[in-house]
């Protein structure tokens, strides 16, 4: 079957995948995610070394001046709507006397800027929750690899993959479309030449060699 294929290709590629956002405490990990939106994991790690270094507790955060907050994430982009989040998100957190994030949707769903991609990534990480979070990597490869239609919402996407996929597999195959779209199957120039899985992308049979390096 084409997914035992693509399964053990990513399982060979990528055997024991991790997020790649650092934090220390579950609010830094959420507001991480919230960050990672339209960026790099690498860069927002870079502006959350300073973040969480300056602002140590969550009730610090929530006081936090937003200028301040500003300047310190500004490298990530769209930085003046995730500030607003941030400090959103920790204001809330503290005024509802939320010292350990609850593995509970309703709740997440409440929080400022957190959407469904983020409450899948965080209760997969956090909880090892079975969840497949579909974010700009995952929509792409799986519709290059005839898992979903080019016209599918992630939504519709997310579905798909959850009735293609094992249940057990849900989370580590997240993280593994994730590092496949990030580091080989890239929007712009995939590396195609040695990819196992070229004779079932949409993309190679459309493009043939004219990406390979």
């Amino acid at each position: 079957m084409m997914i035992n294929k693509i399964l053990s290709y990513l399982d060979y590629l990528y055997p024991d995948p991790k997020c790649e956002l650092e934090y220390s405490k579950d609010y830094e990990l959420l507001i991480a995610i919230v960050m990672s939106a339209q960026t790099t994991d690498k860069r927002v790690n870079m502006v959350n070394r300073v973040l969480f270094d300056k602002y140590d507790s969550i009730e610090k955060l929530a006081t936090a001046d937003l200028k301040e907050i500003e300047e310190i994430i500004k490298p990530i982009g769209t930085y003046k709507k995730k500030s607003i989040f941030i400090k959103e998100i920790a204001k809330k957190l503290v005024e509802d006397n939320i010292y350990q994030i609850p593995n509970n949707r309703k709740y997440l769903e409440s929080l400022p800027g957190v959407g469904r991609k983020t409450i899948n990534v965080f209760l997969s990480v956090i909880y090892n929750e079975a969840s497949i979070a579909v974010d700009t990597h995952v929509n792409r490869v799986s519709k290059r690899l005839n898992l979903a239609k080019e016209k599918d919402n992630v939504l519709t996407v997310e579905k798909k993959l959850m009735k293609k996929i094992p249940k057990g597999k849900w989370s580590k195959v997240h993280h593994q479309l994730v590092f496949f779209g990030r580091y080989k199957c890239k929007s712009i120039r995939p590396l195609c030449e040695d990819c196992r899985l070229k004779d079932i992308c949409k993309y190679y049979q459309k493009n043939g060699k004219k990406h390979e390096i």
